[in-house]
This record gives C-alpha cells, sequence and structure tokens, in this order.
C-alpha cells in the first residue's frame, strides 16, 4: 500500500473538517429568537447554539457550540476543562481560517481577537473566573453580533 504525501493529507483532513462543518450547520434546527446582547447572563447565551442566520463568514455555529461548551466550563468554575477544551475551539478555527478568512477579513479579524482574548484569559498563570467569564460573554456576543448582519 503505498502512503500519501504530506500535502495530501493535509489537504484530506482540511476537507473533512469543512465537510464536517457543513454537515454540523446542516443539520441545526432554525432558531427564531432573538440574538444575545453584552448583557445577558453567559448561562443564557452557552445554550446550545442553533443555526442562525449565517455571517457573511458563513455557518459558524460549528466554533459557537465549542465556544458554548468553553463557557458552561467556566461557569461551573471548572477552568482546567475549559483550558482544555478551548484548544479544540483554536484548533478547528486556525485550521478553518484559509477558507473563512477570504470570505469576510474584517469579521474574521474581529472574531479571531475574540478568541485569542478568551485563549489569554483561560491560559493565564493564574485564570481568574470573572476575567474568563468575561472573555466568554465578549466571545459569544462577537458570534452573535456576526450572525445578525446581513
Amino acid at each position: 500500500m503505498r502512503s500519501l504525501h504530506p500535502l495530501t493529507r493535509t489537504v484530506a483532513a482540511l476537507s473533512a473538517i469543512a465537510l464536517l462543518i457543513l454537515a454540523a450547520g446542516c443539520s441545526q434546527s432554525t432558531d427564531t429568537g432573538t440574538a444575545g446582547s453584552a448583557s445577558v447572563a453567559t448561562s443564557q447565551a452557552t445554550s446550545a447554539p442553533m443555526a442562525k442566520a449565517a455571517s457573511k463568514l458563513g455557518d459558524l455555529s460549528a466554533f459557537q457550540t465549542i465556544a458554548a461548551d468553553v463557557a458552561t466550563l467556566v461557569d461551573k468554575g471548572d477552568l482546567a476543562a475549559a483550558k482544555t477544551r478551548v484548544k479544540d475551539l483554536e484548533v478547528s478555527w486556525d485550521s478553518a481560517e484559509a477558507g473563512l478568512k477570504p470570505r469576510a477579513a474584517s469579521d474574521w479579524h474581529m472574531l479571531d481577537k475574540s478568541i485569542d482574548h478568551a485563549l489569554s484569559a483561560l491560559r493565564a498563570d493564574t485564570p481568574s473566573q470573572a476575567d474568563c467569564k468575561s472573555a466568554m460573554v465578549e466571545l459569544m456576543t462577537t458570534f452573535d453580533s456576526l450572525q445578525a448582519k446581513p
């Protein structure tokens, strides 16, 4: 059996991720509620996100689902588990960059900055639950604002 070229494996892996993201978005039901605001409690903002109007970046629900998981862990005070789960968000977001960023670079940068803020809060030498919660509320609000754009 022949081994695949490393570039072929990378392309195959990225294609599989893209298909999973698309499949996750297609299997979600539509949310008829209104988008949250920064003042919404994290527990409300972290309920399992339903597919909303797609942003200029496309369907962000797979990323938002991971962020909601992280926010739930932060709310429970389990910062170690939240730090572990946020790595999944970082990896999937970085893997999708090449496909998402060209669609709407300014939106991509805004969400990337918010993700980076959450990563920094959770990876601090001594993470604070208040700082982590604030960063997660900001991140969930950013997701909502991007999906609310026409």
